[in-house]
C-alpha cells in the first residue's frame, strides 16, 4: 500500500477536513474565565502540561483575581506557589512583570492585538495567539507547539523545526479562517495518535496521505 501524493495545499486542507471530523470539539486545554488568567495559564504552560497547570490554576486566580492583584504578588511567595509548574523563576518574574506593565500600560486590561501583547514579559508569538484566539477570537497566526511541530514535519507540511518558520509555513498553505482551530486539531492527534514515540499509523486517518505513515500493518 502506497502514500497518496498530494501539493502541499491541497494536503493541508485534506489533513484539516480529517481532523476536523475526528476531533470536533477540539480546542484549548487551559481552563480559564477572564484575559488575564488566560494570559498567565499560557506563560504557565511552556515546558508544563497543560494538566498540570490547571491544577495548580484553581487557588492560583482564588487568590489572585485581577492584573493588579498580579502585580502586587510577592516574587518568592508566587515562585513557590507555581514551583510544580517548572522554570518558576523566570515564569514568576514574567507574569508579575507582564501584569505590572498591563496596569501601567493598558489600564489594567490585558490588550489584544499581537504588537501590543509581544511587548509584555514572557509573551512571544505563541503565546500571544493563543490570548488573542481563545479571548479575543482574534487570528493573527498558528500557536506552534511540540504537537504542532512534531505533527507538521511528519506531515510534510513543513520542512523545518523552528517554530517561526513552521506558522509562515503553516499561514501559507491554509486559509486565515483554519489558523485558530488547526494547532488544537494537531494537539488533539498528537496527544491521542501520533506520539513522540511509536505512532498509531494503524488508527490514524491521516495514514494514507502521510509521507511518514508505515502502511505495512496487517
Amino acid at each position: 500500500m502506497a502514500v497518496k501524493k498530494m501539493d502541499e495545499k491541497a494536503a493541508a486542507k485534506e489533513i484539516v477536513r480529517r481532523l476536523k471530523k475526528e476531533y470536533p470539539a477540539a480546542r484549548t486545554a487551559l481552563k480559564f474565565k477572564t484575559p488575564v488568567q488566560m494570559l498567565v495559564s499560557t506563560i504557565l504552560s511552556a515546558q508544563c502540561t497543560d494538566e498540570r497547570v490547571n491544577k495548580v490554576t484553581p487557588g492560583l486566580f482564588k487568590k489572585y483575581k485581577t492584573a493588579g492583584d498580579f502585580a502586587k504578588a510577592d516574587l518568592k511567595v508566587f515562585e513557590n506557589e507555581i514551583r510544580s509548574t517548572g522554570f518558576y523563576h523566570n515564569k514568576a518574574k514574567n507574569i508579575i512583570g507582564a501584569a505590572k506593565m498591563i496596569v501601567s500600560g493598558f489600564g489594567g486590561d490585558v490588550p489584544d492585538t499581537m504588537e501590543e501583547l509581544v511587548t509584555l514579559p514572557g509573551v512571544a508569538r505563541k503565546t500571544a495567539n493563543v490570548v488573542l484566539h481563545n479571548v479575543f477570537g482574534k487570528v493573527e497566526g498558528v500557536v506552534v507547539d511540540t504537537h504542532v511541530r512534531r505533527l507538521t514535519q511528519r506531515l510534510g507540511l513543513a520542512d523545518t523545526d523552528d517554530p517561526v518558520k513552521i506558522e509562515k509555513q503553516l499561514m501559507s498553505l491554509l486559509p486565515r479562517s483554519e489558523w485558530g482551530e488547526v494547532s488544537y486539531l494537531l494537539i488533539d492527534h498528537g496527544r491521542k495518535i501520533c506520539k513522540a514515540r511509536n505512532p498509531d499509523h494503524k488508527g490514524c486517518v491521516l495514514n494514507n496521505i502521510c509521507p511518514s505513515a508505515r502502511l505495512d500493518f496487517k
